[in-house]
């Protein structure tokens, strides 16, 4: 959709474009598989990860979480459970928790781990020298000698797309990496508005540039406010870049509308044209929810998302349970501006 009609239209996603998302999410559906034999042996299942073809967990590790468990080593066992019982996308970033999510990972993907997983890490820098720096910080946290997916974090001003392809921006730096075989595929991150997206997707365009992944919220209250799905997520099923779900339950503020469970959350974000979609696990107890849902995850019906999208009308109208839209609270380059190089 143009911005300039954003006022004029309805941002809840038409049943003709659901049914079209729909479709697509069918056709990455019948791809499921089970995963590697694991202590539960429940199936996960598996998403090709957009024109590249390479399949991923249609469930994702938010990296976020395992930084902020108390005990090191019960994070390193959860994401090693994690990957034994079929998750293997794990998502990271260069600042979440001052790296020691990362250096966390790290450890936990030694002992033959890292060859299980399709790794993704982001970073702040606006300018090639800013980025290149924490590139290679992330590596040596990760213990690695490259990630599957590098992304350019926090798309969220309307400026940084144009920061992004600037003469020695950021784009420099994950091109030379790419080059040089430390990164495999490239992607871009945002929370706040679907125009900066389509912002960066038009400057992609302009510069001859294409993303091999885009990671958005998508989740039961998106669909009625600033709507990614309705606005970005054609747009990356039209030109075959893989679509990353986050946020499916708004950090836990959509749970407390009280209006949908955890597992619902999942599944709504599951059923639509996802490669991925990323949940942050931050103890056993999650992990297991997240397995549930993998494990007895069908695609909505047209009557199950309509029935879904009714009860979180109300409560989805202003972003009051999408903090990340409505609020600076998640904005984390915004409160490091020295993040950004």
């Amino acid at each position: 959709m143009n911005p300039s009609q954003k006022g004029t239209e309805s941002n809840e996603v038409t049943r003709r474009e659901f049914v079209k998302l729909a479709m697509a999410a069918g056709i990455a559906a019948s791809s499921i598989a089970p995963a590697r034999a694991s202590d539960t042996d429940s199936p996960m299942p598996m998403r090709t990860f957009g024109r590249a073809g390479i399949k991923v967990s249609a469930i994702g590790l938010g990296g976020y979480h395992v930084g902020i468990q108390a005990e090191e080593q019960e994070s390193i066992r959860l994401i090693r459970t994690a990957i034994d019982r079929g998750i293997t996308f794990l998502d990271n970033c260069w600042d979440y928790n001052d790296g020691r999510s990362e250096m966390r990972m790290g450890k936990a993907l030694r002992d033959g781990y890292r060859e299980k997983v399709f790794l993704m890490t982001k970073v702040d820098g606006r300018t090639a020298v800013a980025a290149a720096r924490q590139i290679d910080e992330s590596l040596r946290r990760l213990q690695v000698d490259h990630v599957d997916l590098m992304q350019f974090h926090e798309n969220i001003r309307l400026e940084d797309p144009d920061r992004f392809f600037a003469a020695a921006g950021a784009v420099d730096a994950f091109l030379a990496a790419q080059k040089a075989g430390k990164i495999r595929y490239i992607g871009f991150t945002g929370h706040k508005d679907p125009i900066v997206h389509l912002r960066m997707l038009d400057a992609a365009q302009r510069h001859q540039f294409r993303f091999d992944a885009v990671q958005m919220p998508l989740n039961v209250m998106d669909a009625h406010f600033r709507s990614f799905g309705k606005e970005v997520l054609p747009r990356l099923v039209s030109q075959g870049i893989a679509a990353l779900g986050m946020k499916s339950m708004g950090s836990g503020a959509i749970l407390q509308s009280k209006v949908v469970s955890p597992v619902e959350c999942l599944h709504y974000a599951m059923s639509l044209p996802t490669s991925v979609v990323i949940t942050g696990i931050d103890k056993m107890e999650i992990l297991d929810q997240a397995i549930q849902a993998a494990a007895t995850f069908k695609p909505m019906t047209e009557e199950q998302r309509r029935a879904l999208l009714d009860r979180t009308k109300e409560a989805a109208a202003q972003g009051h349970y999408e903090l990340f839209k409505t609020t600076a609270a998640f904005d984390g380059t915004a409160h490091n501006p020295a993040w950004l190089g």
